[in-house]
């Protein structure tokens, strides 16, 4: 192996400027924060007939497509995610809006806060401060405070578990605290199986390799379909790689012709995220879709969850895809924290 393949300890420290490998591994207890955070809040339960929206961007906006996934068909009403400065038409005072933004300053999320307020809605606010917490605060609408000190996008248990225990206390499913305790203990096992203090040639690290110098194309389905979004951004943020994510049945109508070419244009990956819960003519579909694309990628996988419940297998990828992402980024040497691009774009649209 050569040194460049390496991804030991020392490996990741000499990249890893910024503590992304602490904030990955910390998982299960962020889990277990947010818990108290919801609680702490003390928020009061209010019946949303009109269903549940998550307004957010980035890391802020996925833990509310990852509720959505778990929760399933235990969901009662509408939970709906929007990444934008606007709320979906049929927004009313019957609704309940989850404003999410982790800075307090996302420039979308503040415009939908506003519009929520303006159509009546009931809101409920988690960020750290900002615009949003002091409007939040002046208005007396219900602030979760998360804690500072993170890259929005590390916050991934801070998100689900918020919109978790939000989607219950506005009545658009089910309760799944317990659930998340156990999937949080589950997650501890799989941080001291899949971190890098384990074998070098583990699953993650030999995921990561196999990925290197390729443009992965992540594709899920019903549980694992935003996971395989967020196996994309967090690829894109951290190992500052192109990386695309797409759903069967979908891709198998249109994405999977563009393959045909692949092989011509460039290095190209396969990902298919499986799910022991998934239809089972979506797993066959995996495999038929694997088999056709075969001689046009660089090399493919497929990956099944781990664990009982949907909040437990769901977490595993999540867990797995940011393990990648860092030693995607540690292969190509750059670290995983800054991301000045984005904070350039930030920048130039806050001087008009």
């Amino acid at each position: 192996m050569t040194a460049a393949a390496a991804l030991d300890q020392s490996a990741i420290e000499a990249v890893d400027g910024g503590g992304m490998l602490g904030d990955v591994l910390g998982l299960p207890d962020q889990l277990r924060d947010a818990l108290w955070r919801v609680e702490a809040a003390n928020l009061e339960r209010r019946e949303a007939t009109n269903g549940l929206i998550v307004a957010g961007m980035g890391g802020s906006a996925i833990g509310g497509a990852l509720a959505r996934a778990a929760l399933g068909d235990r969901a009662m009403r509408p939970i709906v995610i929007t990444r934008g400065y606007g709320l979906p038409a049929w927004t009313a005072p019957e609704s309940a809006v989850l404003c999410s933004s982790y800075s307090g300053n996302t420039e979308e999320t503040l415009a939908a806060y506003e519009a929520a307020g303006a159509l009546g809605a009931h809101r409920i606010v988690a960020t750290t401060g900002g615009k949003l917490a002091e409007a939040a605060r002046a208005e007396g609408v219900p602030v979760i405070p998360l804690p500072g000190g993170f890259q929005p996008r590390a916050t991934v248990a801070y998100s689900l578990v918020v919109a978790l225990e939000v989607a219950w206390m506005c009545g658009a499913a089910e309760r799944l605290h317990s659930e998340i305790d156990i999937a949080a203990a589950r997650a501890e096992e799989l941080v001291a199986s899949w971190g890098p203090g384990g074998a070098d040639d583990d699953f993650p690290k030999d995921l990561a390799r196999g990925l290197h110098q390729t443009v992965p194309q992540i594709a899920g389905s019903e549980l694992t379909a935003p996971i395989a979004y967020r196996w994309k951004t967090q690829i894109n943020e951290n190992a500052k790689m192109p990386a695309f994510s797409s759903e069967i049945p979908e891709l198998d109508h249109n994405e999977i012709m563009g393959w045909q070419a692949a092989g011509e244009m460039g290095r190209f990956s396969a990902v298919f995220l499986d799910d022991s819960d998934l239809h089972p003519r979506i797993r066959q579909r995996i495999e038929l879709t694997r088999g056709l694309i075969a001689a046009e990628e660089a090399t493919t996988y497929k990956i099944e969850t781990v664990g009982n419940s949907a909040t437990e297998r769901l977490l595993s990828l999540v867990l797995l895809g940011d393990l990648v992402s860092l030693y995607a980024a540690v292969l190509q040497g750059v670290d995983p924290t800054p991301v000045e691009v984005m904070d350039h774009l930030k920048e130039t649209l806050r001087g008009g």
